[in-house]
């Protein structure tokens, strides 16, 4: 009986030593792994005040209360192209307006309800959930990339990436639902050249977007892409090309709310 009891006693010993060997064995690599994490977010924190300074600097940024941006698109695949006139105000309301053919087509956000016009009823509805979550990230403006902090968004540098022979700075932004849009950033210039994330088509079907910004021209202050390419499963599906940019007219409201 009291070998039985000894070598119970040397089993569980055992036992015990091993786990707590394959604890403390994990813990460096979590350590380091909350450590690299960390690194990347200070990192890409001074990537992004550097991209800051660049558009303008905080102090013009936060003195923008709306953005209203006029331009013409192109949508490739449907061979369309029309007007278009963009409507942003601070903190995260947006409308666009695009007109084809004598059509136009409005797909908005007032805050709380992402909304579009039906344009085979010519009514107002709200957005399926899928186009309604991308429409309200798109609706963040100045303040979200000023104080990121607030609306549960980081951003962390991931390394760099070769695009056409020039090297660009990845930095990758996660918003609180742990959805990521990764961004390429000019060295030379800390502008954005491109922007990756995984969005729908006009079909509702998962696809990866590539957006390429250029022609940058001074707006008030602000730097601002005047051309942005945007490709889907690496198809070119629209080109905006913008002809003019004003900042805070004094947006109302109203102009966000849902028709009736």
């Amino acid at each position: 009986m009291k070998k039985e009891v000894v070598m119970m006693k040397k089993l569980f010993y055992a036992s015990l030593v091993l786990i707590l060997i394959s604890t403390f064995a994990a813990l460096p690599a979590l350590c380091q792994e909350e450590i690299d994490k960390a690194d990347k977010i200070e990192k890409g924190e001074k990537i992004l005040a550097k991209m800051i300074e660049a558009q303008g600097g905080p102090d013009i940024l936060k003195n923008i209360s709306d953005s209203t941006t006029l331009g013409t698109l192109e949508m490739i695949q449907m061979g369309l192209s029309g007007s278009i006139t963009m409507y942003q105000k601070e903190p995260n309301k947006m409308r666009w307006d695009m007109e084809f053919m004598g059509m136009v087509i409005t797909q908005a956000y007032d805050g709380e309800t992402a909304w579009m016009i039906n344009p085979q009823t010519g009514t107002a509805e709200e957005m399926p959930e899928e186009f309604a979550e991308d429409f309200t990230r798109q609706a963040l403006g100045t303040d979200a990339l000023l104080h990121p902090e607030k609306y549960g968004i980081t951003f962390a540098y991931n390394g760099k990436e070769t695009i056409e022979g020039k090297e660009y700075i990845i930095l990758e932004q996660t918003f609180e639902d742990g959805f990521i849009i990764t961004q390429y950033i000019d060295p030379d210039t800390y502008l954005p050249y491109m922007s990756k994330a995984i969005t729908y088509n006009q079909m509702g079907v998962e696809v990866e977007a590539e957006s390429f910004m250029s022609d940058y021209q001074e707006s008030e202050g602000m730097q601002v892409p005047y051309t942005i390419t945007v490709f889907q499963d690496g198809e070119e599906f629209i080109t905006i090309s913008l002809t003019e940019v004003k900042y805070n007219s004094g947006l109302e409201d109203t102009l966000f709310e849902m028709e009736k």
